[in-house]
């Protein structure tokens, strides 16, 4: 009699910790991205702007810009930040580890492919995908769908495609939208088959066993743990390489003027920094924009449209721990290549 009453309690208990978690995410997605870029929408639209360039202050002292730029970016960001380091260290001790292995946990495209589709209600950059891509590896997710969540947030995100269709063109949204399909899986695909075999996570069934392990500690506790080991391994490296970053704008940018026309002589060089710089969330736009009115061609403009958003120096010190280095280096590296291939295929085709 005990027994039968007591099935129905803890499959209540099972289904309510995922339940909670959709509930936070739905309703912290909702406040910090859905609403505020549904109303972007509108303002793109009518406006053909979305703000001014996050990198109009012209600064020349290092310092300065360092503080400068910290203050703009984490006033644009902070909010987005906290729910991915809380949505982070929920995945962890909310989601039956067996229900990720079995969507992301296979070394295989479809797995893969399910992170890519996983991170369009995201729409976040890459600095604040990173705790809840680096929360999923810990739960032993594989490397290529971890890292096509990771990208996808911010390279397919849908609100950046219709602002960049607004204010720039529509051209441009469909060349970033077929690049950036080729940027998320194809690069999570190449540095998924150079990972180490060790990263590499057994195939979901045969996890499941040990992923149903319940842990006897309160959930409170486990989750002040999750949450200070994800905080303390992302955050603080994140804020300090932001102040570097913010200070080697100084020379990362230099004047735009008409010289900077479609050639691999820019073209290079503003793949490598976009790769490496930290922006928020559809602040390419507005710098792309700005850029191309002083004087900047095409190419350059849209290799800076695909390795902006994409990933950054911040982001790849962030997932430090929960990635291989080879993974990491070679991520930035095609990142790059796909940024001068767009370029070039920009400058021909816009």
């Amino acid at each position: 009699m005990s027994s039968t009453s007591a099935a129905p309690v803890r499959g209540w208990s099972f289904w309510c910790k995922p339940a909670l978690f959709l509930l936070v995410a739905c309703v912290g997605l909702y406040y910090v991205k859905w609403s505020p870029y549904y109303l972007k929408a509108f303002v793109a639209a009518d406006n053909h702007n979305i703000g001014g360039s996050i990198l109009n202050d012209a600064q020349t002292a290092p310092l300065t810009a360092a503080l400068a730029y910290a203050r703009v970016y984490f006033l644009a960001i902070w909010k987005a930040a906290v729910l991915a380091v809380i949505l982070g260290s929920l995945l962890q001790v909310l989601i039956p580890r067996d229900w990720l292995l079995r969507l992301f946990g296979r070394a295989g495209f479809a797995s893969t492919l399910r992170g890519g589709l996983f991170a369009l209600p995201g729409m976040m950059c890459s600095c604040c995908a990173a705790p809840v891509a680096a929360g999923m590896r810990r739960q032993n997710v594989s490397v290529g769908a971890a890292l096509a969540f990771w990208i996808g947030n911010p390279v397919l995100n849908p609100a950046t495609l219709v602002f960049m269709g607004f204010v720039l063109g529509w051209g441009f949204t469909a060349l970033r939208l077929v690049a950036g399909i080729v940027l998320v899986f194809g690069v999570s695909m190449v540095a998924q088959r150079i990972a180490r075999p060790e990263t590499l996570p057994e195939a979901a069934v045969e996890a499941v066993a040990e992923a149903s392990v319940v842990d006897a500690q309160p959930f409170l506790i486990r989750w002040g743990r999750t949450l200070w080991q994800l905080f303390w391994s992302t955050i603080p490296i994140y804020v300090l390489a932001v102040l570097v970053l913010g200070a080697a704008r100084v020379w990362l940018f230099p004047h735009v003027d008409g010289a900077m026309a479609d050639s691999l002589l820019w073209l290079v060089p503003l793949a490598v920094v976009g790769t490496l710089f930290v922006i928020p969330t559809a602040a390419e736009i507005p710098i792309v924009q700005t850029m191309m009115t002083l004087g900047m061609g095409t190419g350059p403009a849209v290799a800076l449209l695909m390795t902006l958003p994409s990933i950054s120096l911040p982001s790849l010190l962030m997932l430090r721990k929960d990635f291989d280095a080879r993974v990491l280096v070679t991520v930035a590296l095609l990142t790059m290549l796909v940024g001068i291939v767009c370029g070039l295929v920009g400058a021909v085709v816009l």
